[in-house]
């Protein structure tokens, strides 16, 4: 839900509120920064530990968290949540199953025909003529997908991954910062676009990403995949009844081909 939350939120304040993209990330970034090392700090029970989770992580993963959050928010600017999310979601698990494959991993026939499924349902969601999104910003989103992929792959076997997201905010924040100053001329922001940034941010981000981490410990890798994929579905009803976003049967089409082929991929198939 925190996750599908971020595809909401995102919508409501770039297309309801006169918040711009930009400021947008970074406000996002920023609470998600401070609240992850409140949490840090809180877990540790010292106040000098919140100065400590700012300095963990790294710059290359705070650029891969920011390039994300960036194109996220410019994306959603001219798309509904759900075809927003149905992008993002398959960029994000085809590039860490790319991953995996240049690492010496290997498809089975099944496993290969639920990637073949996914792709066409992301083809039929950008085919011309149908209803798709502008082609600049569809291109967007998936670059945030794989920019997201690249973010998860670089944080896995993180030994304090709280400290380590935080880290990560707080210079993804410093990165907005400098992408705020350049677009000064184009700032755009009100009261309600702000606080639906720090909603993302400090509840649907930083809370999300803290309770995503205590709850993989209890889950094998396959399910946690699995698990995600509700994402794009609370996407698709949240959607349609808090943003009144209409629900096409092109959508529920590409959906089913999307969220199905990747399970297939997900789950691979008991040789007897």
């Amino acid at each position: 839900m925190a996750f599908s939350g971020n595809s909401l939120i995102g919508r409501q304040a770039l297309h309801h509120t006169r918040i711009d993209p930009a400021n947008y990330t970074l406000v996002r970034l920023a609470s998600g920064a401070l609240v992850l090392a409140l949490i840090v700090a809180w877990q540790h029970r010292q106040a000098h530990k919140v100065t400590h989770a700012l300095r963990e992580g790294n710059w290359a993963s705070g650029a891969a968290l920011f390039a994300y959050a960036v194109m996220f928010s410019y994306a959603y600017a001219a798309m509904t949540a759900a075809t927003g999310t149905l992008l993002l979601f398959p960029m994000v698990q085809i590039t860490m199953i790319g991953w995996g494959l240049r690492q010496g991993e290997r498809l089975n026939r099944f496993q290969t025909a639920g990637l073949g499924l996914a792709a066409a349902g992301l083809l039929a969601l950008l085919w011309p003529g149908l209803d798709t999104p502008p082609w600049l910003d569809a291109a967007l989103m998936m670059g945030a997908g794989v920019a997201w992929g690249v973010y998860s792959l670089r944080g896995r076997g993180a030994l304090d991954p709280t400290a380590v997201t935080a880290g990560n905010f707080w210079r993804g924040a410093l990165l907005a910062l400098g992408l705020s100053v350049l677009t000064w001329p184009w700032w755009q922001w009100d009261v309600q676009g702000v606080a639906w940034a720090m909603l993302s941010g400090g509840v649907t981000s930083g809370c999300g990403y803290a309770l995503w981490y205590v709850v993989l410990r209890g889950l094998k890798a396959t399910t946690a995949s699995v698990v995600q994929l509700s994402v794009p579905v609370l996407v698709l009803l949240g959607g349609a009844l808090w943003l009144d976003e209409p629900i096409t049967w092109l959508l529920v089409g590409s959906s089913v081909a999307v969220i199905g082929g990747i399970a297939m991929v997900l789950k691979p198939v008991s040789r007897v």
